[in-house]
């Protein structure tokens, strides 16, 4: 059998294989009969039963409660041709050649790995009330003071003092169209991109700047190894209320919750195993070590440029608010010492303010 035939093999027969993996093809050389149920069809001599389409129908997306009929009469179809195919597949002992087993076992610890992973997720429990009521709270700018944004921005890769020079021309140009000239002139690659995007489609780390910024205003974003230079074409408010909000919320705290959950049931799984690489991949600690070590020298460097500019700024603060008040103490000083020169000296008064005084003494 060629690859091609191997290949043609494997589309016409997936789904059915992963039906098929609790028992496996080669059992039903011997035993092809199904638990006493309702028979949907017969094909030879093997049942398909309203179960396995029931099966199928629960793990299709998006099926309307009236077109439940005739999706069960289209996946029924699909089975048939499916048991046809496999049936002739055992037929003709494809089912025995290495390339079909291996594709077997490696859907069989797919559906395994997936089936442990579920039961992780289903001991989870949902977010509750107060969960969903304070991440509407704690995010004003993705409901309550939500933005659809019109943004052209330019994307291009971090380069040492790029991103310094990029903030200068942003505080003085007028258009993106400078900066992308300036860029083409300086032979720096970009993708440039215009669009609208509503504030669920941002990065939540960007959302904020964007949030603050002024229409017309000109943000350079740097993000690990890229840069963005992104100008505010227009800003228009279209808040979403809590109650339109809380399926979303709690479908996205859901899946949130979800996701940690694997990742540290997987590192647990992982710290409790021997894992040994060998071969060409026994670099791959080594590797994944450096990885893990340039991260977090990169997360430190990250967090101690930010203490550097807040503590530039806070100095800055402090200076400008130092500057007034001594400014506001001399204009102090001086006015008393004019009071007192005067209140000392009535001749040095102007004219004006003695005729004034002694007119409020009659």
């Amino acid at each position: 059998m060629t690859m091609n035939d191997l290949r043609q093999l494997r589309r016409a027969c997936s789904a059915l294989l992963i039906l098929a993996l609790a028992a496996g093809c080669g059992e039903d050389r011997d035993n092809n009969k199904k638990p006493v149920t309702q028979v949907a069809a017969k094909v030879n001599s093997h049942e398909i039963t309203v179960h396995d389409v029931n099966n199928v129908l629960a793990r299709t997306p998006n099926v309307a409660l009236t077109a439940a009929d005739r999706a069960k009469r289209e996946i029924l179809d699909r089975l048939i041709d499916q048991q046809l195919a496999r049936q002739q597949a055992i037929h003709r002992n494809l089912d025995r050649s290495p390339g079909v087993q291996q594709a077997l076992e490696a859907a069989k610890s797919e559906i395994l790995a997936r089936a442990y992973l579920d039961q992780v997720v289903a001991a989870l429990p949902r977010p509750s009330a107060e969960d969903t009521k304070k991440y509407y709270a704690d995010h004003p700018e993705l409901f309550s003071q939500r933005r659809v944004f019109v943004l052209e921005e330019v994307s291009l890769a971090a380069q040492d003092g790029l991103a310094r020079e990029l903030r200068q021309r942003a505080a003085t140009s007028r258009s993106l169209k400078e900066i992308a000239d300036w860029l083409q002139s300086q032979d720096v690659k970009f993708v440039p991109n215009r669009g609208v995007r509503a504030a669920e489609q941002l990065p939540l780390e960007l959302l904020p700047k964007l949030q603050n910024a002024k229409v017309g205003e000109i943000l350079v974003i740097e993000s690990g190894q890229n840069l963005q230079v992104i100008r505010v074409l227009a800003a228009n408010p279209e808040p979403v209320d809590e109650a339109t909000a809380t399926p979303r919320i709690q479908q996205f705290l859901a899946n949130r919750r979800a996701s940690e959950a694997i990742a540290n049931e997987m590192k647990q799984l992982k710290a409790g195993a021997k894992i040994q690489y060998t071969g060409e991949f026994a670099a791959i600690p080594a590797e994944a070590e450096a990885n893990r070590a340039e991260a977090k020298a990169r997360a430190q460097a990250d967090v101690e440029a930010k203490r550097k500019a807040e503590a530039e700024a806070e100095a800055r603060a402090r200076k400008t608010t130092e500057a007034r008040l001594a400014a506001e103490a001399k204009a102090r000083l001086e006015a008393e010492n004019k009071a007192r020169a005067a209140a000392a000296n009535p001749a040095s008064l102007p004219q004006e303010s003695i005729r004034k005084g002694v007119g409020a003494l009659k």
